[in-house]
């Protein structure tokens, strides 16, 4: 009752086994159940298990058990109204608060719909409904059925109507049969013909002729092939034979190849010794000669001679002095070039630094662009595709595509408490800051095909793939994240790897380089973002966060001033760099025209050289010895007349090599082109075979199935022939047999199977006649009960369907009365609501939305008139309390009930309150002093009145350890 317990089990005293409950119901008056067997009281007792079964015992007045069936049980409470599961008639305080409390109307509907029973109307109305439509749905079977009632009662009178044709049908019997015995003679005489026709068919068949074609095909391809087979044969052993003089030929021009070559190289040699020699006779024949004509001209070349010496000193005179003009320009040049070479490099310096500071202006002016841009949207600092990203991430993630959606950019949900360690957290991470978590290696796929969208191919940002988790991992405060995943991941990176963070760049030197770094501690980092290693240190190169700075105002006023400092840099590059460039023209234009004049003055140095070398050669020719001339040119003369002797001896033997060899390679010639032309012979031979073999297992292939046909064919006539001569004989007496049937032939055009049905169709007639000949009172019965049937149900039908009509039309109207009866109960619970709440001065209202199945309540205390409505649960406890005794006693009013019961309605309310609400229930008990009220209180009921209608029980405290009770009065 009181809705506090967990199971039937707790009901059980511990140390017991059972629990028994007995309640005793009064059985008076008209409305009695059952009174002849139960009497004026029926005892109900349930017997409770320590394991949580439970049984039931229903006892009459004196004592003796009736039925321990729940069945029955129910039945009672049904044939008294006893709804246990009826707030209004057992309330609880918790249900009291579910009720009240609630912020569903709907719930409130169904409560106030249960408590009045309309919802049991309504689930009834439902049910015949449902029941309606059953029935019609079985009336169409019916008729379905009284269609086939029908047709069996046509059956019956056509059987009633053709008593009198029993004689005509046996007369049309035996035709029948008579036709029947001369169709199947017909049909017996046209299978007989028609495998006659068959024989012939099979006798004209060309087995035997086809076979004897076979066998001759098969004869002339086997002759062919032994003689393709043998002219084969013969040319292999020729080859064979050809093979050997061809080794023996080839091995023999090898040897005269190699012998004419030798000797055609000493041929060779000793002909360019003979003119070599040649050569030299006559070198030694003209300086002989130039020597006589110089003898001749010796007495008036004095003079001459004089005079080259002369010229001979000035040209040698002005050669000293180009010579030393060509090396002063050649100094010159290259210092010119030296020069050149600087100017260049110091070009090529200035536009590298020009490319740098063009390349950082570009780089800040893009982290600028971004910074503005990240004023309205912050995921602009990682990029300007980041939020186009984001958005198609959204829409994938709303369609389906990703079983969890990613996580990123990293750098986006990290947020520090500690805005200092920006720099260095960003240095730790690097490329992370930009990266994306995936969950799985699908979701990883699926977020490329999106990246590929809006970045290049190798330029989009870093995945990682870890299963997700919301376990948080403990970094001293110093994180905050917008994401447990990239939280974890951002603390999973810099934790594993043990890195240290130090505030001053001194303490972080001694610590990792001079003292014992903390331990599995590989590098640290300073608040400016420093690399320290226990061997190494690395200074950052950001000077200020670039993702996690939070004042976007002062970096975009710091960009502003560097780009003004890069913007004036690369001014002044540009301006060297052009002054240096034309310093650079003016220094080459003046070593082209140095190269020209050295190229000038060196041409007239070698014109002075050629000069002085000819003068030198022609004073040379005049002093060599003309007899020691003419003395090698003697031997010269002998030395050329042997060679020539020993050129014509190699030419004689060259001569015979050759031939030797031309011979050797004829013969070579001659038997390879033997072994080819055989060759070619043996080819189409051997394809020619090949065709006769396939051809002779063609043909014996067919032989085989052909004489196989032949012997088919032999016996399917055969077997035809004694399937002939036996069709004849079952002809034969097939015939004897219609003659004594009917002796003379029946000219019949049906078929055996249209005449077969149609007697056994009368067969089955006149055996109905048969058995009815002579009882034709039972066919009249018969057909007499069929038709009365057939009538009977008909009628049933038709008044099954005015009443499925009357039906409708009843419940159409009781739903109407329904409605009625619904919305006087409603205003009823209003009425009563509304003065029950006016005798403690509180006004409130109900409304019922009953299309929409809804009920809201509110209440207003006294003193509270100015607020707007006040929901039950802005009331204190009391108020409440009352409240809801007073929805209770509005209920009470408009249902019908043996008994009420409350559970401590009156624990929240102050004396006051309870003071009105129990003379409420007492007015109202007195009023209804036929129905039974029980009213469960932990308070004090000394001041009830003492009357004859009003019983207090006390329970006993119960027996606990700590020896605490409590008092309840009922």
């Amino acid at each position: 009752m009181t809705n506090r317990g967990v199971s039937l089990k707790d009901f059980v005293k511990t140390g017991e086994s059972t629990a028994d409950v007995t309640v005793k119901l009064r059985n008076r008056g008209a409305d009695a159940y059952k009174k002849d067997l139960y009497g004026d009281y029926i005892t109900v007792e349930q017997r409770i298990s320590s394991d949580g079964s439970r049984s039931y015992k229903l006892k009459n007045k004196s004592g003796q058990l009736v039925s321990n069936k729940k069945e029955e049980l129910i039945s009672v409470l049904d044939h008294f109204n006893i709804q246990l599961d009826n707030p209004v008639s057992i309330l609880s305080q918790e249900m009291s608060k579910q009720f009240l409390h609630s912020k569903n109307e709907t719930d409130k509907y169904k409560f106030f719909m249960k408590a009045t029973l309309l919802e049991q109307m309504k689930r009834d109305y439902i049910h015949i409904k449902h029941t309606e439509t059953i029935t019609r749905q079985q009336v169409e079977r019916q008729e379905e059925c009284l269609k086939d009632l029908k047709q069996e009662f046509l059956q019956k009178k056509e059987r009633y109507e053709s008593l009198s044709s029993f004689s005509d049908l046996k007369e049309t019997l035996e035709n029948l049969k008579k036709k029947m015995a001369w169709c199947l003679v017909r049909d017996k005489e046209q299978s007989i013909q028609q495998l006659k026709e068959e024989i012939r068919k099979e006798e004209k068949n060309k087995h035997e002729d086809n076979l004897k074609l076979c066998q001759s095909k098969l004869v002339q391809t086997e002759k062919r092939l032994q003689i393709i087979k043998k002219r084969t044969d013969s040319l292999r052993e020729e080859q064979k034979s050809l093979k050997e003089d061809h080794l023996n030929f080839k091995q023999q021009a090898k040897i005269t190849n190699k012998a004419h070559k030798e000797q055609e190289l000493v041929y060779f040699r000793a002909l360019n010794k003979l003119k070599q020699t040649e050569r030299e006779q006559s070198l030694l024949q003209e300086k002989i000669n130039k020597a006589k004509a110089s003898e001749r001209l010796n007495n008036s070349g004095e003079t001459k001679r004089s005079k080259q010496q002369a010229t001979l000193g000035d040209l040698k005179e002005q050669l000293a002095e180009l010579q030393k003009k060509c090396l002063q320009l050649n100094e010159d040049i290259k210092n010119k070039h030296q020069a050149l070479l600087k100017g260049k490099e110091e070009r090529d310096k200035l536009r590298v630094e020009a490319k740098s500071v063009q390349f950082a202006y570009e780089s800040k002016l893009k982290r600028k662009n971004q910074l503005l841009a990240s004023r309205s949207n912050k995921l602009k600092r990682f990029g300007d595709h980041v939020p186009d990203l984001i958005a198609a991430i959204n829409d994938a993630c709303a369609a389906g595509h990703f079983i969890k959606k990613p996580i990123g950019p990293i750098g986006a949900c990290i947020s520090l408490k500690d805005p200092t360690l920006a720099v260095s957290v960003e240095c730790c991470l690097r490329s992370f800051m930009k990266a994306f978590c995936c969950d799985n290696y699908k979701d990883e796929s699926v977020l490329q095909g999106l990246m590929s969208r809006f970045y290049p191919k190798g330029n989009r940002p870093q995945i990682i793939v870890s299963p997700f988790s919301d376990k948080l991992y403990n970094v001293h405060g110093r994180f905050g994240a917008g994401a447990a995943v990239c939280f974890r991941f951002s603390a999973f990176w810099l934790t594993m790897r043990v890195d240290v963070w130090f505030q001053e760049k001194d303490k972080a030197r001694r610590i990792m380089q001079k003292g014992r770094p903390p331990k599995n501690c590989r590098e640290a980092f300073t608040a400016e973002g420093d690399q320290v290693f226990p061997n190494r240190y690395y200074t950052s190169e950001f000077s200020m966060a670039k993702y996690l700075s939070g004042d976007i105002e002062t970096e975009i006023n710091l960009l502003e001033s560097e780009l003004e400092n890069l913007k004036a840099q690369l001014s002044r590059f540009q301006l060297q760099a052009n002054s240096v460039t034309e310093d650079i023209l003016s220094m080459e234009n003046i070593l082209n025209s140095t190269i020209k004049t050295l190229k000038k003055t060196q041409a007239s140095e070698n014109q002075v050289k050629a000069a002085i070398s000819e003068l030198e050669t022609a004073s040379e020719e005049h002093s060599d010895d003309f007899t020691s001339l003419v003395e090698v040119a003697q031997e010269n003369q002998q030395k050329i007349e042997v060679e020539k002797q020993a050129v014509q001896e190699a030419k004689a033997e060259l001569d015979k090599q050759r031939n030797t060899s031309e011979e050797a390679d004829s013969n070579y010639s001659s038997v390879r082109d033997k072994i080819d032309q055989l060759l070619e012979e043996i080819e189409p031979l051997k394809d020619e075979q090949l065709k006769l073999e396939t051809e002779c297992v063609k043909h014996e292939r067919n032989l085989k199935l052909l004489e196989k046909k032949l012997r088919t064919h032999e016996d399917n006539v055969q077997a035809m022939n004694s399937a002939l001569s036996e069709k004849e004989q079952e002809l034969q007496e097939n015939v004897e047999k219609a003659k004594q049937i009917s002796p003379e032939r029946q000219h019949v055009t049906c078929s055996t199977k249209s005449i077969d049905t149609e007697i056994t169709r009368l067969k089955k007639k006149l055996k109905v006649y048969e058995s009815n000949h002579g009882e034709q009172e039972q066919v009249i019965r018969e057909y007499a009960e069929a038709l009365s049937l057939y009538k009977e149900k008909t009628n049933q039908v038709r008044d099954l369907r005015r009443f499925i009509d009357r039906l409708n039309n009843i419940m159409s109207d009781r739903q109407n009365r329904y409605k009625i009866m619904r919305r006087s109960l409603s205003v009823r619970c209003k009425l009563y609501f509304n003065n029950f709440l006016i005798k403690m001065n509180c006004c409130g209202s109900m409304i019922f939305d009953h299309n929409n199945e809804t009920l809201s309540i509110s209440v207003k205390p006294p003193g509270r008139d100015k607020d707007g409505a006040s929901d039950m649960r802005s009331l204190s406890g009391g108020e409440r309390s009352f409240s809801t005794v007073c929805f209770m006693l509005s209920l009470w009013e408009i249902t019908e009930s043996p008994f009420r019961c409350l559970d401590e309605f009156d624990v929240y309310m102050d004396m006051h309150n309870r003071r009105i609400c129990l003379d409420l229930l007492l007015e109202l008990s007195e009023r209804q002093h036929l129905r039974q009220f029980i009213f469960i209180t932990p308070l004090n009921t000394s001041n009830l009145p003492k009357t004859a209608l009003i019983k207090i029980h006390h329970l006993r405290d119960p027996e606990r350890e700590d020896g605490h009770t409590r008092d309840k009065a009922i």
